[in-house]
């Protein structure tokens, strides 16, 4: 089932978090889930949650009040009967202390969770039949790289990527900023050292 994503507009810019509560909020993998579908279609409710992840609706419900309560989802404007959810948060970054060895590990469990969600995505949509326009093939990307750098260059590698991403911001909020014949689009960047370097 593929929705195209609805507008809707997070209460909150952004949120970047190393609180270890909020942490284990995302530490079961459903919750990833639900938060990256909510991320994806702008908002759903119980019920589309759980028709896309195949969970029961009282589950879905649960967890999606997990969030609430841990500050990442919030009720969205009633359609209706239905109650819808959102993001809180348009964008949202996990920053651990760097000297508490518990919460770097539980980031990096959380972060594997969407790392898996978007590999499963990414190969559904390679591995997908039908066919794509040319300009689309053309389009897609997938690449690997290996590169020597310091600690500093690695992270301002990544900064200077999500400055680039940042020209396209608001498009998702407001539809008068996106161009004729723009399509909601995925990323995924991961760097990181070897582990046996460092």
């Amino acid at each position: 089932m593929t929705e195209s994503p609805r507008t809707v507009r997070p209460s909150q810019e952004s949120l970047t978090t190393g609180d270890p509560a909020m942490l284990r909020a995302l530490a079961h993998p459903l919750r990833i889930e639900i938060l990256a579908i909510l991320d994806e279609v702008g908002e759903a409710t119980a019920s589309e949650v759980a028709a896309r992840t195949g969970q029961t609706v009282a589950n879905c419900s649960f967890h999606l009040r997990s969030l609430e309560k841990a500050g990442y989802v919030e009720r969205s404007e009633p359609r209706g009967r239905e109650k819808p959810w959102r993001p809180a948060h348009r964008k949202r970054k996990i920053e651990p202390d760097p000297d508490d060895a518990a919460a770097v590990r539980q980031s990096g469990v959380i972060s594997a969770g969407y790392v898996q969600h978007e590999a499963t995505r990414l190969s559904d949509f390679l591995t997908d039949p039908r066919p794509l326009p040319p300009e689309w093939v053309r389009a897609v990307t997938v690449t690997t790289a290996g590169l020597w750098v310091t600690a500093e260059e690695m992270e301002q590698l990544g900064d200077d990527v999500l400055a680039l991403i940042e020209k396209f911001s608001g498009r998702g909020a407001d539809p008068s900023l996106r161009p004729e014949g723009a399509v909601h689009g995925h990323m995924l960047l991961t760097l990181n050292p070897d582990r046996d370097a460092i």
